[in-house]
């Protein structure tokens, strides 16, 4: 048996989603791949083409975190357990076809895994009942307060349509490539620095996004429970203006950046709509930059990668993918000029970290569709 489970690109909508903004998304023709048989003792026997090592125990175990790459079929098996009986396991190969950073890999894995240990279990879930038990993974265990966009965008994403995702409600649609679009290409820069998103501060970045929205509702008299079921979607957009100045900066940062995401998201999709990739693109670039200034994400390589695609002729706008703290950034761009945008954004990322030959790549990529459940 093989199960497919395409990565995923966010080009505008960035570090909302754990906030409960709207968000868009492509799916892409690359991702990870498990190859497998069931176990009808129930042990689980994986390994990977991408790491060292193999991964063994039986479903009726609950392994701890080994801070490794097994701990994403520990996780499944623990959180698909506690709602379901599991009597068969899964033997099998494991393979991802990117380097690993901003591509929402770990998302992907997870529902690469559920899928296969429902298969084999005879376990039937709805789209929303595993993008939600992947999200638990993700939480429960391995420790990322996750938003929804990763895990939605990898089973709702259609080939040649940008999914707009509400994470408030879970609506979303996909809207078609308009007839009127230019032909255009995903590129994927991978910056040779991989990153962890469980040890960078992902977590502390929804905290601070959290405490803004706290801040604003004590200081505004707007009602408010506990601090945990509180997010920056809760505020109106008008209260947040009148109370930006009154929160630390460090907090009014990260609200500066939802609502002004939530605005940059508004108006790229209905230039998405239109056909008008340019501006498109040039949200995407402002969406790139407040990541830097106002979020305060981005590694110095990938802050590079920005100053870089921002002045290339042919890219028509490019951000961080995922969380910035390192991995990779990508780009929408012209198919015509492929070849010189390659070469030039290669030679000036080189040029700064030449340490890095050997390591940076770049990956043209098409959309695809989600995963099939």
């Amino acid at each position: 048996m093989k199960i497919f489970t395409p990565y995923r690109v966010c080009p505008l909508g960035a570090h909302v989603d754990h906030q409960l903004g709207v968000v868009t998304g492509f799916a892409i023709d690359k991702g990870v791949t498990l190859e497998f048989e069931p176990t009808e003792d129930g042990s689980i026997y994986v390994v990977s083409k991408n790491f060292p090592g193999e991964v063994a125990f039986h479903v009726s175990d609950e392994p701890e975190r080994e801070m490794n790459w097994g701990d994403f079929i520990r996780g499944a098996v623990i959180m698909l357990s506690q709602k379901y009986t599991l009597t068969r396991g899964i033997s099998g190969v494991i393979e991802g076809t990117l380097p690993i950073g901003g591509l929402s890999s770990s998302a992907a894995v997870i529902l690469t895994y559920l899928n296969a240990l429902c298969k084999v279990n005879d376990i039937h879930l709805t789209p929303q009942g595993i993008i939600d038990l992947a999200i638990r993974v993700e939480r429960g265990y391995i420790g990322v307060n996750v938003g929804k966009l990763d895990q939605s965008c990898e089973v709702y994403c259609k080939e040649g349509c940008l999914l707009v995702l509400d994470t408030l409600d879970d609506s979303g649609r996909n809207i078609p490539v308009n007839k009127d679009m230019p032909p255009f290409e995903i590129m994927i820069m991978f910056s040779g620095v991989e990153r962890s998103l469980a040890g960078s501060a992902y977590n502390a970045r929804v905290d601070e996004c959290k405490s803004a929205a706290y801040a604003i509702k004590a200081l505004s008299g707007m009602e408010y429970g506990k601090y945990a079921d509180t997010y920056l979607r809760d505020i109106p957009e008008g209260v947040y203006e009148a109370y930006k100045d009154k929160i630390p900066e460090s907090f009014g940062k990260r609200a500066k950046h939802y609502f002004s995401e939530q605005q940059r998201v508004r108006k790229g999709v209905e230039a998405w709509k239109k056909g008008d990739i340019v501006t498109f693109g040039q949200m995407m670039f402002a969406s790139g930059r407040s990541s830097i200034e106002n979020y305060e994400a981005g590694s110095k390589q990938l802050t590079k990668l920005q100053n870089i695609i921002e002045n290339v002729d042919g890219i028509y706008g490019g951000r961080f993918s995922g969380a910035g703290f390192n991995g990779c950034s990508m780009a929408i761009i012209d198919p015509a000029k492929r070849e010189q945008i390659i070469e030039l954004v290669t030679e000036k990322y080189l040029e700064a970290f030449p340490e890095l030959t050997g390591k940076f790549s770049i990956h043209i990529c098409k959309t695809a569709n989600g995963v099939e459940l």
